[in-house]
């Protein structure tokens, strides 16, 4: 594939980097989510983020004969994680990912299958694509051994299994995992049903969704396990494998190690110094922060620093000789991930936060990001403040006591497609569309040379698909309140906001309106509105309904933004109320 943003060849590579360790900290993030009064969407997405399953290490003996090439344990056993030790019965195969140890081995002198290697390791890592890409495989040639029912299982190099998930290896159950369903109906592996949910009927070419479900089933083809539940059955299992050492139980993590090793030149320098005699040795103390040399000319290129000797060549702390800065900088979410508790006493020069100032300010109370930044910056954030509390730095465990996402601005994309794939994206303002007789674009030129250019469809507004609107051009043209109150009232504020330029204009329209009612207001010294001194009950029915329609727009107004935070729907009642004000007769109190 090609990056996003520059259009450059993807390679993937193995190289050294650095981490923070917020796996430790996995079961705090994950329980503290149910005191955070945050939108249940951002919190479903961390927990689903954060990825705790209950299940079961299971370890199968290498088989004798195909132990060449490998050492220490991996001579001894393949280990797996699994939340459904249920099925265990049911494997057929083994799944390994490309980087797994037996699949070098067993690639050694299998030119073929190294070649499936590299193409497997060149290929996608998210999770996401997983779920869709096309299953690819390759035997090894090496089997293991079943635990539970002694049965040689023939191991696979497969392109579905993650490397940095568990163990980079999977027990395959074809007959009740989808994935494996399919894998083993592309290469004729055998399916093996173990669960039966009531009197469905199990066809080994047609995946049903029943197949998986582990709250209705029962055990069959599974010897001594036979007619147990999920429950059951996954404490039966569990039990016989711990007596056999062949495995326990286990609470596992989708959740990685933060890797903040970056090349590139903005960013926190990592304060290490690699030393040939000593090692990797921490910078000391008195000579912190490293400042970043202000003479760099990025090249586009890997890292400017690692090209900069005056940065790099340095003195070991340790033994005093010759010595090599470390060149990788920190990711950026680093420094947003507790900026806010800098935010409260910038100018202290005794550490991250004066004492006081974070006693006095505590945290965040109103936080407003986008929802892009849930599982990213949101947790990074959290796991900052968590570490911070431990070390006594601030006295609180979370950073943000409230949180609105809100939604993304969207615009029209346009753009021409060069022959080697390269795009160049053009700006709505300087395109002119063809629509349909329902609106419809169906057809757009490009203003300066009337050639046609691509609909590429409603997206983010961002430099990089030069689709942005000059706030500047609005303001100019209906003025900032104008662009304000499109902007509220278009969609709820955690909903994304799809540009319109006939919306600002309708939104121009109503102010005008707004303002031409009160300017004949005061224009006509208050005439245009009687003044009334008795009861309510002395009101005509359309004066009464006003009344009635004023005290319920405060009150709903007031309650959409202070506690709701749905500003268009307070912009919407306060134009129902001018639409009732133009109907109803104030001249006439009585």
């Amino acid at each position: 594939g090609r990056g996003w943003r520059s259009g450059a060849l993807v390679e993937k590579r193995e190289i050294p980097m650095y981490y923070f360790k917020i796996t430790d900290y996995a079961e705090q993030l994950l329980n503290d989510l149910d005191g955070l009064d945050w939108p249940e969407q951002v919190k479903t997405m961390q927990r689903n983020w954060i990825g705790k399953s209950r299940g079961m290490t299971v370890r199968f003996a290498i088989a004798d004969d195909s132990k060449t090439g490998l050492n220490g344990n991996d001579a001894q056993f393949l280990q797996v994680y699994t939340t459904r030790p249920d099925t265990l019965m049911g494997a057929t195969y083994v799944a390994v990912a490309a980087e797994h140890p037996l699949a070098t081995a067993a690639a050694a002198n299998q030119p073929e299958l190294q070649a499936f290697i590299a193409e497997c390791k060149a290929g996608s890592v998210a999770e996401a694509d997983m779920a869709t890409m096309e299953k690819k495989g390759m035997p090894t040639g090496r089997f293991v051994i079943n635990p539970l029912n002694g049965e040689k299982l023939e191991v696979w190099v497969a392109n579905y299994v993650l490397w940095g998930y568990g163990d980079g290896a999977v027990m395959a159950v074809p007959a009740h995992d989808e994935r494996d369903f399919a894998f083993a109906n592309i290469f004729g592996l055998p399916i093996k049903q173990v669960i039966a949910v009531g009197d469905n009927a199990f066809d080994p070419k047609n995946w049903q969704d029943w197949y998986a479900d582990k709250e209705n089933g029962k055990l069959i083809n599974s010897g001594e396990f036979n007619d147990l539940d999920f429950q059951a059955a996954f404490d039966a299992i569990g039990a016989k494998l711990q007596a056999t050492g062949a495995g326990e139980p286990k609470t596992q993590y989708r959740l990685r190690d933060w890797g903040i090793s970056r090349q590139r030149y903005w960013g926190c320098p990592i304060p290490i110094i690699h030393c040939e005699r000593c090692g990797d040795v921490p910078v000391p103390e008195q000579d912190l922060p490293v400042v970043l040399p202000e003479n760099v000319v990025p090249d586009g290129a890997g890292s400017p620093l690692a090209k900069m000797p005056e940065f790099y060549e340095t003195q070991c702390p340790s033994c005093g000789g010759a010595a090599r800065r470390e060149t990788d900088t920190m990711d950026t979410f680093m420094e947003s991930s507790w900026y806010q508790f800098r935010y409260m006493s910038p100018r202290f020069d005794g550490g991250m936060v004066a004492p006081e100032a974070a006693a006095y300010w505590q945290q965040v109370d109103q936080y407003i990001g986008g929802i892009e930044h849930a599982i990213l910056h949101l947790l990074y954030a959290r796991f900052f403040t968590k570490l911070m509390n431990d070390e006594g730095i601030v006295p609180v465990r979370e950073p943000f006591k409230q949180l609105l996402t809100q939604g993304m601005v969207l615009a029209a994309t346009y753009y021409r497609e060069s022959a080697d794939g390269k795009k160049t994206w053009f700006n709505p303002a300087d395109v002119t569309v063809q629509t349909d007789e329902k609106g419809r674009p169906v057809s757009a030129v490009l203003d300066a040379d009337g050639q046609p250019v691509i609909i590429g469809g409603v997206e983010k507004m961002s430099k990089s698909k030069n689709n942005g609107v000059d706030p500047q051009a609005i303001i100019d043209a209906y003025g900032a309140d104008t662009a304000r109150l499109f902007m509220m009232f278009a969609s709820p504020p955690e909903q994304s906001l799809e540009w319109s330029d006939s919306g600002v204009s309708g939104a121009h329209r109503f102010l005008n309106r707004l303002w031409r009612t009160v300017y004949d207001f005061v224009q006509q010294g208050g005439a245009a509105i009687s003044k009334f001194a008795g009861s309510q009950d002395a009101l005509s029915g359309s004066l009464k309904d006003l009344r009635f329609k004023l005290h319920s727009t405060i009150a709903k107004v007031t309650d959409d933004y202070d506690r709701r935070q749905q500003f268009n729907t307070a912009i919407a009642a306060v134009m129902e109320l001018l639409n009732q004000y133009d109907k109803t007769d104030c001249a006439n109190a009585e």
